[in-house]
C-alpha cells in the first residue's frame, strides 16, 4: 500500500513525499487506519519496521486537521531511553515539516538549559511531549502541568520500559489524563505485564501482530566459540586487523561492540584502550552531555569502537556501520536481532560476530532455533590456544539437532569460505 492511499494530511503527505517514502511497511499499513479511526491499539513490531512512522503520520495529521487547544498539551509519547526519545523528536520534526506544530524532549540529565527548555515546554503546553517516565513524573510532581488537553497516549517500546521498572511511573501519569484520551502502545514482545497494562488503560482496543522479522540476507552472520578470558584478546586481534580470515582492507572503523552489563562496559572500554584501540564507553551513567559527545564523534568517525550497553540497540540510527560484535550472547531473541540491526542498513552490507562462552551456548541454540540455521563459526587465531568445542542444536530446517552434532570451529569456517569471500569482496569497496 502507498502513503498516499491512506487518509493522511497534505502536510504529512508532502514532507513524505520530500524524504521519497513512497510505500507503507506491513506495520504501518496495519496501524495507521486503526489510529485514524480513533480507536485504542496495541501492536506488537519489533525496531526496524517503521513503528515510529506509524504513530507519528496519524499523530500528525490529526494535529492538522483535529480542533484542539494551541495552548496546552495535546499528546504525550513515552519512551524508555533518552536517545529514543532524541530520535523520535527528530522524526516528529522530519516528518512535520510542513506541520504546524510544537514538541519538545524531555529526559534526564544535568544540564540547565535542557531543564528550563523542558520545563518551559511543558508549562507552556507543547503540542507534543517526547519523554522517558522518570524524568516526567519528577517534573510534574515539581511544576503545575496541564494534562486537560491530552487527547493521544502513545508508549513506544513499553515491554522494555517494563523491564526497565517503569511500570508504576507510567501508572502515575495515565492517571493525571483524560479518560477520553485514545491510548496507544507499541512493543517488541508481547508477555504478561505488557497485556495487563493493556487491560488496564485501554478501552477494547485492537491487536496488531507484526511477526518477528528475522535479519536481513545483508547482514554476515557468525560466530566464534571461545572461554571467557579468550574474548579480549580476539577481540584486540580482530579490530586490530590481525584474524587473517576476517579482515577490513581500510581497517575497523564504526564498530558497536554491545556488552549485557554496565560495569563490563567501563572494564572492557578501558582494556581496548590499554590495547591501543580508540575505544569509548555508552551506558546509562554518562550524563546527557557526555552521551551527546560520544554519539557525535562516533557518528563523525572519530571513535573506532563504541562499547555499549543494550541502551543504544534500538535508538542508535547510524547508516554506516560495518560491524556488530555481540561480546556475550543476547539472552533474548528480540534483543539479538536489534542488536545486529545496527548493521547492514540503507542497502549496506555488514556483519555482526556473536562471541559464545561455553556458559552461553545453551542461548546462542535458541537464536539458531529462532534463525533456523546454523551461524557461521569462525576461525580462531592459534596463538589463543584451545576453544571450547561448539555444539550446533540448530539446523536449517528447523527441526533440532541430532546426538553427536559437534563441529570444529575450524573445520565449519572452513567449509563456509564462500559466503566468507562474498563479504570481504564487498567490504573492500
Amino acid at each position: 500500500m502507498f502513503f498516499d492511499e491512506l487518509a493522511l494530511s497534505d502536510g504529512v503527505l508532502d514532507a513524505l513525499w520530500d524524504m521519497h517514502f513512497d510505500v507503507c511497511t506491513p506495520v504501518q499499513e496495519q496501524t495507521i487506519p486503526i489510529i485514524l479511526d480513533g480507536r485504542d491499539v496495541i501492536s506488537c513490531a519489533q525496531t526496524g519496521t517503521g513503528k515510529t512512522a506509524a504513530y507519528i503520520l496519524p499523530l500528525l495529521t490529526n494535529l492538522e486537521y483535529d480542533n484542539h487547544d494551541e495552548d496546552k498539551m495535546n499528546a504525550i509519547i513515552m519512551a524508555p531511553t533518552r536517545e529514543l526519545a532524541q530520535q523520535i523528536d527528530q522524526q516528529m520534526q522530519g516528518f512535520g515539516f510542513y506541520v504546524p506544530f510544537s514538541s519538545v524532549a524531555v529526559y534526564g540529565g544535568k544540564d540547565n538549559d535542557a531543564w528550563g527548555n523542558q520545563t518551559s515546554g511543558l508549562q507552556k503546553g507543547a503540542d507534543v511531549v517526547i519523554a522517558t517516565p522518570g524524568r516526567l513524573l519528577s517534573l510534574i510532581n515539581i511544576y503545575n502541568v496541564d494534562f486537560s488537553g491530552v487527547k493521544y497516549f502513545i508508549l513506544d517500546e513499553a515491554d522494555r520500559m517494563l523491564d526497565m521498572g517503569f511500570y508504576d511511573d507510567i501508572m502515575s501519569i495515565y492517571r493525571r489524563l483524560p479518560s477520553s484520551c485514545q491510548k496507544i502502545m507499541f512493543s517488541a514482545t508481547m508477555p504478561p505485564d505488557i497485556r495487563k497494562m493493556a487491560k488496564a488503560i485501554m478501552h477494547d482496543p485492537v491487536e496488531v501482530q507484526i511477526a518477528v522479522a528475522r535479519p536481513p540476507e545483508t547482514i554476515h552472520q557468525m560466530a566464534v566459540d571461545l572461554y571467557e578470558p579468550q574474548k579480549v584478546q580476539f577481540i584486540q586481534r580482530l579490530l586490530s586487523n590481525q584474524v587473517d580470515s576476517f579482515k577490513s582492507t581500510s581497517g575497523w572503523k564504526k564498530v558497536i561492540l554491545f556488552v549485557g552489563k554496565k560495569q563490563r562496559v567501563k572494564d572492557l572500554t578501558i582494556a581496548l584502550r590499554r590495547m591501543g584501540l580508540d575505544a569509548r564507553a555508552m551506558h546509562s551513567d554518562l550524563e546527557q552531555k557526555e552521551r551527546d559527545e560520544v554519539m557525535l564523534d562516533f557518528r563523525n568517525g572519530k571513535v573506532d569502537v563504541l562499547v555499549a550497553t543494550d541502551i543504544i540497540a534500538r535508538g542508535i540510527d547510524v547508516d554506516d556501520i560495518p560491524l556488530v560484535i555481540n561480546y556475550d550472547v543476547p539472552r533474548d531473541v528480540e534483543d539479538y536481532v536489534h542488536r545486529i540491526g545496527r548493521t547492514a542498513r540503507a542497502e549496506n552490507l555488514g556483519a555482526a560476530i556473536t562471541l559464545i562462552s561455553k556458559e552461553d551456548q545453551r542461548f546462542f541454540y535458541k537464536i539458531e532455533q529462532f534463525l533456523k540455521k546454523n551461524i557461521e563459526r569462525m576461525a580462531v587465531p592459534a596463538e589463543l590456544g584451545e576453544t571450547p568445542t561448539a555444539y550446533v542444536c540448530a539446523t536449517r530446517s528447523g527441526k533440532g539437532c541430532s546426538n553427536g552434532s559437534r563441529h570444529s570451529s575450524r573445520n565449519r569456517w572452513a567449509r563456509s569460505g564462500k559466503s566468507r569471500a562474498k563479504f570481504q569482496k564487498a567490504n573492500r569497496g
